[in-house]
């Protein structure tokens, strides 16, 4: 039988035989060696070294300029890459991982359990791993399947560039991780391009005192990535050079304290004389090349970084009668799985669910599915006064009653002819009116309160409520007859604290609020630690508060801090630490480390090095 190249090179691995020359990349072959050279077992789990909290603070404090100008290029990726079953993490120049934006499905791997803030992803302990290799070769790396050096990362593709500040020293590392069979060839290129976005970024932000210049050889490509950036100070020395420009630049002084002159023929103030007037200017290097050049800031202005046209964030088409929340929890599938269906078969919908988790929007849904063209017509029961409520619903003629109104009243059942006319909080309708609406969904025939005609209409019935009909029926508040009439059909959505995309639900919702505001799996993690009594409703305003309180572009864990969920000092400790302060630093990193493994006290407790006992002791 023919084996592929890596096929014969991990026969050869796993049995402990010599790599066949050729059938891996040099750059793995490499780094496969070093690893047998420590004596790392291929068929073995790798080392697990994950960094305290405490620690990844003080990382994610002392790289703040990186992290914020990260995690904005890691939201982009996540939008570009979305539904491929991806994680994007940032780590620091020593490779521990600072944060990840993840989708829920990589999430819940084991994969994604293991690259968490704090993870050390180091060659010696990790084995072959883009993250350890592009930190190593300050270089952009891939490595797909197989050409991990573990065997249990086989089903793994990890794509990672390191993030160079002007002197070519790492600052950190950005890597996309996904499962094998969903990898896309041209994910390698936007990761690099989001590592360079980040690069021009930090010169930008760091040099704003300074004179910034884009050139290029090609005047089209000035607003590109592939741009050489130049900072200089006012006296014309240089203070920054991204990576394009020192390539452009190659043979020449091209460094940090050199000076403008040194690099172009045309001296710096003449130079600066025609560039402030607006513009590109042809200018030539002293190698004797020509580039274009225009001024990008002037020193003291605030700098307006031009965007990549190329990591534009696609407009995503939503599918044909897909609903517009989210609903890729099992149980929330199943209940809608045929309600088009029943709407077009004009099945009374019957949505039940606790307050706050998306009743109304489910009743929309049903009647966009239904493919009605008239209005959706909502009656909030509840709120509705009792001697009204017959009223309200099928209208009254003028004078029909005392403070009718004077003109009359068509009633919102016509008003929601050829529409949907949706039931809200239906267990308070009054027990006087149930005839009447029962009446009503067997003949859809209306006649005003004081008036004589009938009329006939065409109406989707839906209702919903937060309260158990079949026990309200058999104390004889609700009429059984009226229940079965209006439960033809029903959906039932669970409680956001029961819901498996849960992370599906905060980034959705995040998307109608700040679509350009990063949130990291932390904070997910950290919210999902919550009950959630009041569910999305409750979720919405966490959010909302969030954003609003924000310090930095992003929500991370410490975004909810004030919030009364998951706090890391009484609510995250558990009742015997709460009232002991010298124990509540200890339960409150083993409580978080449980959240972020994904409630795993196995896992836990090999992490923090201590017994499993004793993390259940913190947990429970």
């Amino acid at each position: 039988m023919h084996l592929s190249g890596i096929e014969r090179a991990r026969s050869a691995l796993e049995v402990g035989g010599r790599l066949p020359l050729g059938s891996l990349p040099s750059l793995v072959a490499d780094s496969w060696q070093r690893c047998r050279d420590l004596g790392l077992d291929p068929n073995a789990e790798p080392q697990s070294c994950v960094v305290p909290f405490a620690r990844v603070n003080e990382r994610r404090e002392h790289n703040a300029a990186l992290r914020r100008l990260a995690l904005a290029e890691m939201q982009l990726l996540h939008s570009q890459i979305a539904g491929s079953n991806f994680m994007i993490a940032l780590a620091d120049a020593g490779g521990v991982v600072l944060d990840t934006i993840s989708d829920a499905n990589f999430a819940d791997s084991s994969a994604g359990r293991s690259i968490i803030p704090g993870s050390l992803w180091d060659e010696g302990l990790r084995g072959t791993n883009a993250l350890g290799l592009a930190a190593a070769n300050h270089k952009p790396v891939a490595i797909y399947g197989r050409e991990h050096y573990f065997a249990c990362h086989g089903h793994l593709s990890c794509m990672a560039a390191p993030i160079l500040n002007s002197r070519g020293e790492i600052l950190g590392l950005l890597d996309a991780s996904c499962a094998h069979e969903a990898r896309q060839e041209h994910t390698h290129a936007l990761v690099r391009m989001a590592a360079a976005q980040i690069e021009n970024g930090l010169i930008y932000q760091e040099c704003s005192e300074s004179f910034i210049f884009a050139f290029h050889p090609r005047v089209e490509y000035l607003d590109t990535l592939s741009a050489g950036l130049l900072s200089v100070s006012r006296d014309g020395l240089v203070i920054s050079l991204n990576r394009p420009g020192r390539a452009l630049l190659t043979g020449l002084p091209a460094m940090i304290g050199s000076r403008f002159d040194d690099l172009f023929e045309a001296g710096f103030g003449a130079a600066m004389d025609e560039l402030l007037g607006g513009g590109a200017i042809r200018i030539r290097d002293k190698a004797g090349s020509g580039v274009f050049m225009v001024c990008r800031q002037i020193g003291l202005r605030k700098a307006v970084m031009p965007s990549s046209p190329l990591l534009a964030s696609p407009a995503l088409l939503p599918r044909a009668g897909a609903p517009d929340f989210v609903c890729d929890d099992p149980k929330v599938n199943r209940s809608i799985a045929d309600v088009a269906d029943a709407a077009k078969l004009r099945m009374p919908v019957h949505i039940t669910g606790e307050t706050g988790t998306g009743k109304d929007l489910m009743a929309r849904h049903v009647h966009t599915l239904s493919g009605r063209k008239g209005e959706f017509v909502a009656v909030n029961c509840g709120a509705l006064p009792e001697n009204l409520f017959i009223a309200e619903i099928f209208g009254h003629e003028r004078g029909a009653f005392t403070n009718a109104r004077t003109e009359g009243s068509p009633g919102l059942a016509r008003a929601a002819d050829k529409g949907t006319l949706f039931f809200d909080e239906v267990a308070d309708i009054p027990l006087a009116a149930q005839t009447s609406l029962l009446r009503f969904l067997d003949s859809m025939e209306v006649r005003s309160v004081g008036g004589h005609k009938t009329g006939k209409v065409d109406v989707q019935i839906v209702s919903a409520t937060n309260r158990n009909l079949q026990e309200m029926v058999a104390a004889r508040e609700f009429r059984a007859d009226l229940y079965y009439r209006l439960n033809a059909f029903s959906v039932s959505l669970p409680a956001l604290k029961d819901r498996s995309d849960f992370a599906g639900v905060v980034r959705h919702l995040m998307q109608g609020f700040a679509p350009d505001t990063p949130i990291t799996d932390a904070a997910i993690a950290r919210l999902a630690a919550h009950s959630w009594p009041g569910n999305i409703r409750e979720l919405k305003t966490t959010l909302q508060r969030a954003l609003v309180r924000r310090r930095m572009d992003y929500l991370d864990e410490d975004s909810f801090d004030d919030s009364g969920v998951g706090g890391r000092h009484a609510d995250d400790t558990c009742d015997r630490c709460h009232s002991r302060p010298l124990d509540r630093s200890k339960c409150s990193e083993i409580r978080s480390t449980y959240r972020i493994t994904g409630q795993n006290i196995a896992k836990t407790a090999r992490i923090l090095r201590l017994s499993r006992t004793t993390v259940y002791k913190h947990v429970r």
